[in-house]
């Protein structure tokens, strides 16, 4: 009896301490999904499109990610290197991934009408509807959401939302696009390729990245929500993922499926800034006026390009340089 006394005595105690145990850690605990834009791309520097979707399908699974996003640009089945895209993008599906939509023929949105844009969303949305592993979520090509004219971004979001199309945002971005197409360059030119310091590079930057904005989400919105990695379906991708995976782990990542990624608040984010381009959390954090730098610092090209030729074809960087 005596026992049971004091055991009621303690529990509102041990229920606080619960609480409190269960709201800290959430503040800074360190969720990602992986996402892959441009679906389906043309060959790469080292595959073909069937051998790199092979590939990155089995690393994958290897890796034991049971769900990334692969946003899909429909127009790119029209185009060289698209053919048999739909195939590829089905084995994505039938491997327990999801896609949405990319757009049709991936225009920046300064570059054309609001009008003309929400139809070339349409138009993507057509072909995407009714698959299997559809999300209605959007992405903008570029993250550009109109930039600094206000009227068009403001009718694009107001168009998403008349469709029931939720923002495919971006948390955290290092430019692998921009790395591919250097690897790329090389191959063309015959240059030697140091593909261990290429790994480095990219599983590197990735995580860097993420650690970066994990901080800049904290300061921003008081919380580190479930990250949203950018990928592009890249020959890199499909060499290193299970490396960036590995490292993503080892740095107190969780991998978590885009579903739960996209269920946070931050798909209905519209932050008003000068100009509306780029991941969600640094536009919030422009939003809220916390100084610059707010981005990953590699997604300046310049020092990105610099890091590749000195770490991986071993070149000088050129006086002037970037530092």
């Amino acid at each position: 009896m005596l026992r049971l006394l004091i055991a009621l005595l303690l529990l509102p105690l041990l229920g606080g301490c619960s609480a409190l145990s269960a709201k800290a850690p959430a503040q800074a605990e360190k969720r990602i999904a992986l996402t892959f834009d441009d679906i389906p791309r043309g060959p790469g520097a080292f595959f073909t499109p069937e051998e790199r979707t092979r590939r990155l399908i089995a690393e994958l699974r290897k890796a034991r990610v049971g769900q990334a996003a692969f946003f899909v640009t429909v127009g790119n089945l029209t185009q060289p290197g698209g053919e048999g895209g739909e195939g590829r993008i089905a084995r994505y599906v039938a491997s327990g991934h999801v896609i949405a939509n990319h757009s049709f023929a991936h225009r920046p949105l300064t570059q054309v009408s609001a009008q003309d844009y929400l139809a070339d969303i349409d138009r993507a949305e057509m072909w995407l509807k009714g698959r299997t592993g559809h999300r209605a979520w959007f992405r903008f090509p570029f993250l550009n959401e109109g930039r600094s004219d206000k009227a068009k971004r403001d009718a694009v979001r107001a168009g998403l939302k008349a469709r029931g199309l939720g923002y495919g945002f971006v948390t955290v971005d290092a430019s692998d696009w921009n790395m591919e197409a250097r690897a790329a360059v090389a191959v063309k030119a015959g240059k030697k390729i140091d593909m261990a310091a290429l790994r480095d590079l990219y599983v590197e930057s990735h995580v860097q990245s993420a650690e970066f904005n994990h901080g800049l989400a904290l300061k921003t919105i008081g919380r580190s929500p479930a990250h949203v990695m950018l990928l592009h379906e890249t020959d890199l991708a499909a060499l290193y993922i299970g490396d960036l995976v590995r490292a993503l782990r080892r740095a107190g990542w969780q991998i978590v499926s885009a579903d739960e990624a996209f269920s946070d608040p931050l798909i209905n984010a519209a932050p008003d800034v000068p100009s509306a381009q780029g991941p969600i959390i640094e536009l919030l954090a422009w939003e809220k006026g916390l100084p610059a730098p707010r981005w990953y610092e590699r997604n300046n090209i310049d020092l990105a390009n610099r890091l590749f030729a000195e770490r991986v074809l071993g070149e000088k960087p050129d006086k002037g340089a970037a530092k």
